[in-house]
């Protein structure tokens, strides 16, 4: 299933999410990094079970229209109120692809199997802005065959950016 706890990896460790703050905004931002599509649902109390070793996130708060993460309003990396019984989760829809940003890798522990569970590989279509001012805009780029290319402009219309808008996640 395409469910579970929420945990994050930086600095060299893997570490859970306080859900203080915690919202179907943000499991939206979670589901989008992961490349899961569909409606996005958070869940709180430790509703996956309790993580180990350190809370990295607190008081996260997303817009819902970021595309990872790193760029929604949080505490600072360890700054946290938190026990391991507030440890935040997502409820995702179907697999469409992933999304790895550097270090910063982002996977759910389904309590099924104990395991987590790695997205590996990016689904053809998948598409994603670069080389933007923000997270909001940049140049139209689309994995295909196991490659990231770009768009060219002939025939591009308001109407194919609204396509992509909402296929990222933007309303």
């Amino acid at each position: 299933s395409f469910e579970g706890r929420v945990e994050v990896y930086h600095d060299g460790k893997w570490g859970t999410i306080c859900d203080d703050r915690w919202d179907d905004r943000d499991a939206e931002v979670v589901c989008r990094q992961l490349g899961l599509s569909g409606n996005p649902k958070a869940l709180s109390w430790a509703h996956y079970g309790k993580g180990s070793g350190p809370i990295l996130l607190d008081e996260v708060e997303c817009s819902g229209n970021e595309l990872s993460l790193d760029q929604c309003k949080k505490s600072e990396w360890g700054q946290q109120n938190c026990d391991h019984i507030e440890d935040a989760g997502v409820s995702c829809d179907p697999f469409t692809g992933i999304d790895l940003h550097g270090s910063k890798m982002l996977f759910l522990f389904s309590p099924a199997n104990r395991w987590p569970f790695f997205l590996s590989l990016f689904a053809e279509g998948t598409v994603r802005l670069a080389g933007g001012h923000s997270s909001h805009e940049g140049r139209v780029e689309v994995y295909y065959n196991g490659d990231w290319g770009t768009v060219c402009d002939d025939g591009w219309t308001d109407i194919s950016a609204q396509v992509v808008c909402r296929q990222l996640g933007f309303r």
